[in-house]
């Protein structure tokens, strides 16, 4: 067993579970958070004995809610062109030779939505929820999380989602495509473990080959990330971002020049 400090992880009968362990922030992501999840996701894509990458959130309120609001996304110094490795592990997640799972339970919201849209196969309990929040709080995801999201579910519908910043039920996401299955709440654990059998029994091989070969298709997304995380990165320092942080802080309507 690894030892982090934001995050369990385990592995048992060929699968590895990487547990976000920060149930008091709903499993929001601070600079630590990003880099020991990348670090573990490379652990498990390279373990002979793992066959089927697990990534949860502790507890049962939240999945992931993105990113820390504690951190002031201007002050990240970590490496990435954010400061945070989010395109790196977004890569990694993507380029890890075997499926990964997103199993959501409570809470799937900003970049915790876009985790589970870069996963292989997402199964959700029934009382999950997901969304996008960048617009509302001052942040976008430029790459898997706006344009792969289109090749998933439709652009209208990605569109939308991004657009409006709403909420959907576990259910309204699976009609969309945005989830593989949804299991009640207490047979979540099982059915994702059942899911990892089943991954265990086929050919390794044939499973990289076949997740290489879907990943070709929209391998070109990974170029276009780059160069919007490059204007996000400068976003970040403007005045219309600091307004909409702090409107959505202080639970008022932003004031932008126009």
């Amino acid at each position: 067993m690894q030892k982090y400090e934001d995050l369990i992880y385990e592995t048992r009968n060929g699968a590895a579970t990487i547990t976000i362990n920060r149930p008091e922030r709903m499993n929001a992501l601070r600079t630590k958070t990003f880099v020991e999840l990348l670090e573990a996701v490379h652990c498990a894509a390279w373990d002979k004995e793992v066959r089927a990458i697990v990534l949860t959130g502790a507890g049962s309120r939240a999945f992931c809610v993105g990113g820390d609001t504690g951190e002031k996304k201007n002050n990240r110094v970590a490496r990435g062109i954010i400061g945070v490795p989010l395109e790196e592990l977004h890569s990694a997640l993507r380029d890890a030779p075997k499926p990964t799972i997103a199993k959501v339970r409570g809470f799937a919201i900003g970049g915790g939505n876009v985790l589970a849209t870069v996963c292989d196969l997402t199964i959700a309990a029934k009382g999950a929820v997901f969304g996008q929040v960048g617009p509302k709080v001052g942040s976008v995801d430029p790459g898997w999380g706006t344009a792969y999201l289109s090749r998933i579910i439709g652009e209208k519908k990605a569109r939308e989602i991004w657009f409006m910043c709403r909420r959907y039920t576990a259910d309204e996401a699976l009609a969309m495509g945005l989830v593989n299955k949804v299991v009640p709440d207490e047979e979540l654990d099982a059915q994702v473990e059942l899911w990892c059998q089943e991954i265990k029994d086929k050919s390794p091989t044939a499973l990289a080959i076949a997740k290489r070969s879907f990943n070709a298709d929209s391998e070109n997304i990974r170029g276009i990330g780059a160069l919007g995380f490059q204007a996000v990165a400068l976003y970040y320092g403007t005045e219309e971002q600091k307004e909409q942080s702090a409107s959505f802080a202080e639970k008022r309507r932003p004031v932008h020049s126009r």
